[in-house]
């Protein structure tokens, strides 16, 4: 850079030669900006993002007409094909939260299923594509036969205040899941997403607390997102609780199997993807997929999951709870769950 280009120059000229006040007074500069390059970035990432362009998300291609849907290829035992050219039709189910829960992992389970057909990509249109309009929105969606679900998952609908009235008014009956996580292990986990894209971020705890351990920064997203009560308040203007299934991200991962059952039953789905389809990857910690008939290796979920998370100072981490406590609570009485948090 030219400022930097310049104090360097400086060093071996007059400036940096002599210690008058000029010199002093151009040192700290060059901290000064790293500082606020890594600030700026830093906010770059924690503002809402922008509407993707048309492009970057796909359309899912037709399913092949042949063969007929719920048909076994031959000398097999894998589950039914579904195919068929189908239509294109707005989601009887979304997955709408949370960031950093499982949303991802429960989504391609779900794939597994012949009756479940999904949007890969988050195409964000009820935060952020809304003005696209409904016909765009749905021109996204893979098609299907009658008796398939469609679904998509974009977990910042939860934390939208938008976005329960948009979605009440493409289909008051949608269906709605939240995969929901400790508050604290989930704001660790989003922070260890933002610093790995991101190095060179303030601390945790800069962040998280004012003025060093002074009161918690609600203003932060990753802990906002983390008061599940105070969102669900809004939804629930919206949708009757009898919409909502909550996911355990805690349980998704150590009994995939059985949060999956629960899920399918609230989709009203037959239970097909069971226990048979997983086993547990020691390295990752992370539940993984067995290979399916006919088909290559088993398949785990990207590398981000499992990502190491940065080490947090025990007092930081009780601060946090506390900090929870009541919130946590009240979403317990809310759902009618308790998720064992604290």
């Amino acid at each position: 850079m030219a400022g930097s280009g310049g104090l360097g120059g400086g060093a071996g000229g007059s400036q940096g030669a002599g210690g008058g006040p000029g010199a002093t007074l151009r040192a700290p500069r060059a901290p000064l900006l790293f500082a606020a390059l890594v600030l700026g970035a830093y906010c770059l990432c924690a503002l809402p993002g922008r509407c993707p362009p048309a492009g970057r998300i796909p359309v899912p291609a037709p399913a092949p007409a042949e063969p007929p849907r719920a048909a076994r290829s031959p000398g097999t035992s894998g589950l039914p094909v579904a195919s068929g050219s189908g239509r294109r039709r707005f989601p009887q189910a979304l997955i709408v939260g949370v960031k950093k829960g499982g949303t991802r992992a429960l989504l391609e389970f779900l794939r597994l299923h012949p009756d479940v057909r999904a949007l890969g990509s988050e195409p964000h249109f009820f935060d952020r594509c809304y003005e696209r309009g409904l016909a765009w929105y749905r021109s996204l969606m893979p098609r299907t036969l009658d008796g398939q679900i469609t679904m998509e998952k974009t977990p910042s609908y939860f934390v939208t205040r938008e976005a329960p009235r948009r979605i009440h008014g493409m289909s008051p009956a949608t269906k709605l899941i939240v995969v929901v996580r400790n508050p604290v292990t989930r704001a660790i986990s989003d922070y260890a997403q933002m610093l790995s894209k991101t190095p060179g971020l303030p601390s945790f705890g800069t962040l998280a607390f004012r003025r060093g351990l002074g009161p918690v920064d609600t203003a932060w997203s990753a802990v906002r997102i983390g008061l599940y009560a105070q969102h669900l308040d809004n939804w629930l203007r919206y949708f009757p609780l009898s919409h909502f299934l909550f996911v355990s991200g805690e349980r998704l991962v150590s009994d995939p199997a059985g949060e999956l059952g629960h899920v399918q039953d609230f989709l009203g789905l037959k239970r097909v993807v069971t226990d048979k389809h997983f086993y547990f990857n020691a390295t990752k910690g992370f539940p993984c997929l067995k290979k399916a008939q006919g088909s290559g290796r088993p398949r785990c979920l990207g590398k981000s999951k499992g990502r190491p998370h940065p080490r947090v100072p025990e007092a930081m981490v009780q601060r946090l709870r506390a900090f929870y406590r009541p919130f946590n609570r009240k979403f317990y009485q809310m759902t009618g769950q308790d998720f064992g948090w604290d």
